[in-house]
């Protein structure tokens, strides 16, 4: 349901908190949109406390609150969630009908599929589509029926639309392992580092954003009830940063597995995750498990592997997983399947 007036101001001391790290860009690329159509955007920049004057300075950045008042304002004011994007307009509600179209997905590979596939129904200035290719899972945006391709604020906006709500629909953090953007580094690429929690690469052929297909396979955990609840402050999913990772198992056994030497303890595996040790603990527990459970079960299937599949000495085998010595090996080992690893070995080999 559009709305035809903007809101009021907001309380600056509200939207001023926190850091400003959001590129002025992308608000000068919204006031862009409203001088295409002939409207003066000066009552979403009064709303969001954003001086005229400012959104020509290159350098400017403003808060996560702030992006969100003046996108608000200006979705309403234009009846465009797409913000001028698109060679059309994209009436208000329409990413909410996405959203709705995906909610009864099983699982949020299923959701996904179904978003980027409904997305060509609203324009098809762009493809969207999912792309999972052994462990990792893709998200690309490709140029379709139009001659100019997506700006970067059409490119920024879409990719952190869909991560954001497919966070949501799991309710958990989905760390990327990488994105990348069919254009030149921008003068604010400092901001990528927040804007996207992984490697950026730049000049590529299309843009897309990369995380573990692990992700895919995960139940959806939302209602209606729910979304009816985000629906009403959508936005912050696209300009703050969802916290909860429900896949911090799977990430423990992938450090474990291709670092051994490097997490010995807690505290070294926290680092490596980007966590605190308590942290670590304290989510593991609330999947059901246990570092030092998870600990044994990479190691014993490593260590199975090298025993049965190469000829290694036991101390090197032992090194090879993490152990510091080859006596605390074996008396794991023995805890594990009741034999040493040279009496695994014979009896696997007769």
């Amino acid at each position: 349901m559009p709305a035809s007036t903007t809101r009021a101001p907001l309380d600056p001391a509200r939207l001023l908190v926190g850091p400003a790290l959001t590129p002025m860009a992308f608000v000068r690329a919204m006031t862009e949109a409203y001088e295409a159509r002939g409207l003066d955007p000066d009552g979403a920049l009064k709303t969001a406390h954003i001086a005229p004057a400012d959104v020509r300075n290159a350098g400017a950045r403003i808060t996560a609150a702030q992006m969100e008042a003046v996108s608000d304002a200006a979705m309403r004011e234009l009846d465009d969630e797409g913000l001028g994007c698109f060679s059309r307009a994209l009436p208000w509600g329409s990413y909410g009908m996405l959203a709705r179209a995906s909610l009864s997905a099983p699982t949020l590979g299923l959701a996904l599929r179904r978003w980027c596939r409904h997305h060509s129904l609203l324009t098809d200035d762009v493809l969207l589509s999912l792309e999972a290719t052994g462990d990792s899972a893709r998200i690309a945006l490709r140029p379709h029926r139009r001659p100019a391709p997506p700006t970067e604020f059409c490119v920024v906006s879409v990719l952190r639309n869909i991560h954001g709500l497919a966070s949501w629909y799991v309710d958990s953090r989905i760390p990327l392992q990488g994105a990348q953007f069919p254009y030149a580094p921008p003068p604010h690429v400092d901001a990528y580092r927040v804007l996207f929690d992984g490697p950026c690469a730049f000049g590529a052929e299309h843009a897309a954003i990369a995380f573990d297909a692990s992700y895919l396979a995960l139940p959806m955990r939302r209602d209606e009830t729910s979304m009816n609840q985000m629906l009403q402050r959508a936005l912050p999913l696209t300009v703050r940063a969802y916290r909860r990772d429900r896949l911090l198992v799977q990430r423990v056994r992938q450090v474990l597995a291709a670092q051994p030497l490097d997490a010995h303890n807690a505290e070294d595996l926290a680092a490596l995750l980007n966590v605190s040790a308590r942290t670590l603990h304290r989510q593991l527990r609330d999947e059901g498990a246990s570092l030092q459970a998870l600990k044994d079960e990479v190691r014993r299937q490593r260590a199975t592997e090298l025993l049965l599949r190469t000829r290694r000495p036991i101390k090197q085998v032992a090194q090879d997983i993490g152990f510091r010595n080859e006596k605390s090996f074996i008396r794991a080992f023995r805890g594990w399947t009741g034999r040493s690893p040279g009496e695994w070995r014979s009896e696997q080999a007769a």
